[in-house]
Formats: structure tokens, sequence, C-alpha cells
């Protein structure tokens, strides 16, 4: 990543980001629900990662031959995952978005695979669900309000409420499952074809 778009120079998420991952090294494992979703039947079409950080679920993605778009607020993640994605000769399948999920829209393009992990707004999970293919899957983890016994300064908006998100998905969507594990739940759920 060369150039911070203007807008995201301060940012306190990428500030904050870009300090935590710049402590860290070395490439990480694709998350379980993206390879629990990848190894699901899925219609053609690409991967879209949000929130995607430095994990291997892009590289995973890209490596079953999937385009991926990957989109993240810290250059210092982005800029690991594609030197990873070039080492491993998956660069041209992979494209690196910096930008605030909060601002950022999809285009009009439509995936085969929506994952989110370890982050949680309304509104981008909304958008979220509207850029799945049909026949495709969205899969999401996020924190759940008891995570917050455990870590009282986590922001009670970054939490999903009970029976989110399958409470919030649009009609047409099947859940294929939804459960919790150590503060986080999990959702997996296909677009109706």
């Amino acid at each position: 990543m060369e150039d911070v778009p203007a807008e995201l120079a301060g940012h306190p998420d990428r500030l904050r980001w870009n300090g935590k991952y710049a402590e860290s090294s070395g490439p990480s494992r694709a998350h379980p629900l993206a390879e629990r979703a990848l190894s699901l039947g899925m219609p053609d079409g690409g991967v879209l990662d949000l929130a995607s950080g430095p994990s291997g679920s892009a590289l995973l993605a890209a490596w079953t031959g999937r385009r991926v778009t990957a989109v993240d607020i810290s250059e210092i993640a982005l800029a690991r995952r594609g030197a990873e994605a070039r080492r491993r000769g998956l660069g041209p399948l992979v494209t690196l978005v910096q930008a605030d999920l909060g601002a950022w829209r999809p285009g009009p393009d439509r995936y085969a695979l929506v994952l989110c992990t370890g982050f949680w707004d309304r509104a981008v999970f909304e958008r979220a669900a509207g850029a799945v293919l049909p026949g495709g899957l969205l899969a999401w983890e996020a924190f759940t309000e008891a995570a917050r016994r455990d870590r009282p300064r986590l922001p009670a908006q970054w939490c999903l409420k009970p029976g989110e998100p399958a409470s919030l998905l649009p009609d047409g969507f099947t859940v294929l499952d939804q459960h919790d594990d150590a503060g986080k739940r999990r959702l997996l759920a296909r677009r109706g074809a």
C-alpha cells in the first residue's frame, strides 16, 4: 500500500490497528469460519473479506482460485497480506482496498462469499448481506454482549445483541449455523438461489 487516503490519515481506528499490526509479524492462518465456508458449495464468484487484517483467510480463498477483495483500514495489514499473496504466487487474485468500513460501499459486484471476523457494525452487515450472490454465503463473527464481562472497555456498539446477526438477515437467507463461543458469535448463512 503506497498512499494513505487523506480521510484516513488521522483516523483513530487506522492508528490503533497499525500499532497492533506493527507489533506482530508473520502471516496468520485462515480463520476457521473461512475454512468452513470455503469447504461448502458456492456459485462462481469472488470473495469479499471485510476487516481482513493480516489473516490468511483471503490467501486461502485465493489458493482455491477465487478472486478476493480484502478491505481493511490498516495499510500495514494490507501490505503484509499483499506481500504474502505475491510470495505465494497469488498476487493477481488479491485486490487490496484501504477503507473505513463505516464509509466504504461495495461496488455493483456480488460475491460468492462475504466474510467478516472480529468486527461489528449493523449498517456494514446489511450492506454485506446485499453483496452476496444468489446461492452464496455470508460468514460473520463478532463479539457478543457477554464479552463485555471480561472486557469492560469493549464498546457496547461493537457487540452483537441477542439473536444478532441472524435476526438481521434479509429475506431469502437461510441460517446454516449460528453459535456462541468464548464471547463471540459465528454466523454462516446462505442466500437463496
